[in-house]
């Protein structure tokens, strides 16, 4: 392999020591995380060859784990989402804290603009908490109440757990204008969305670190969840951040609606 010049390493020193900023905040981000952040959020205009060389050659690259990965067969497609409040996902995984035991974290994802748009956490999980966390999105969502032309046409998806699958759980979503939706037992990507961004907040918030104190947890969780929705671009939004996609929505359904006036 040919050595580069002295004048290509300062070239690409600014570029090195940005990627390597993200990597300390991101340390599991590949390298097409890592261009669409520094591109779309930092408005540095870099290749996305360029950034995955120098990641590669400074050791930056996440080797994907290919021997843990679960086989899996022939899967029912997933639903599609058309719009905001179209499909929510829930879910719930727990934390470890060193001296404290376990938490519990209950999330509940837009999957159209894959905003994390209401969460729970406590010391259990049970319905009480599902339900804290399904108040936190309608409140966010709906804070002047759930319209009538909205009712049947949000959806919740979950799993078939003890919470979701509860008399006072289903009984809240029924008053609540929501449908439910259980995926099935054989069907380990009917969730995936939602899956998908619990696996996001492991990486980049409870796996680099070692919690033990709950309250500081919470704080942190709490400045990751609004740097999510507002400062993490995604390629299936078109770079956009998930707020930045809701917005522009909005903002189109609303100009629609002046000219169809």
């Amino acid at each position: 392999m040919r050595r580069k010049s002295l004048s290509v390493i300062e070239r690409n020193k600014p570029i090195l020591n940005e990627i390597k900023a993200v990597k300390t905040d991101h340390p599991l981000w590949g390298y097409r995380r890592v261009w669409s952040y520094l591109k779309y959020r930092q408005g540095i205009q870099v290749n996305k060859k360029r950034i995955q060389r120098l990641m590669k050659e400074h050791n930056l690259i996440v080797t994907p784990e290919v021997r843990n990965k679960a086989k899996r067969g022939p899967i029912r497609p997933k639903p599609h989402a058309e719009y905001p409040n179209h499909f929510w996902g829930i879910d719930m995984t727990k934390i470890r804290m060193a001296t404290w035991g376990w938490l519990y974290l209950s999330i509940v994802l837009d999957w159209y603009t894959k905003e994390i748009i209401g969460y729970s956490l406590g010391l259990q999980s049970k319905t009480d908490d599902w339900l804290n966390a399904l108040g936190s999105a309608v409140n966010t969502r709906f804070p002047g109440g759930i319209k009538d032309n909205m009712k049947d046409r949000l959806f919740l998806i979950s799993d078939n757990g003890c919470q979701p699958t509860s008399q006072r759980f289903m009984m809240n979503c029924s008053l609540l204008g929501i449908k439910q939706i259980f995926t099935t037992w054989s069907n380990p990507k009917g969730n995936s969305d939602t899956e998908r961004v619990m696996r996001t907040i492991k990486e980049d918030l409870v796996w680099p670190y070692e919690w033990d104190n709950p309250f500081d947890f919470e704080i942190a969780l709490n400045k990751w969840i609004d740097a999510y929705n507002t400062d993490y671009p995604h390629q299936s939004l078109g770079n956009m951040t998930p707020k930045q996609y809701h917005e522009t929505y909005v903002n189109k359904e609303l100009c629609s609606n002046l000219k169809s006036a």
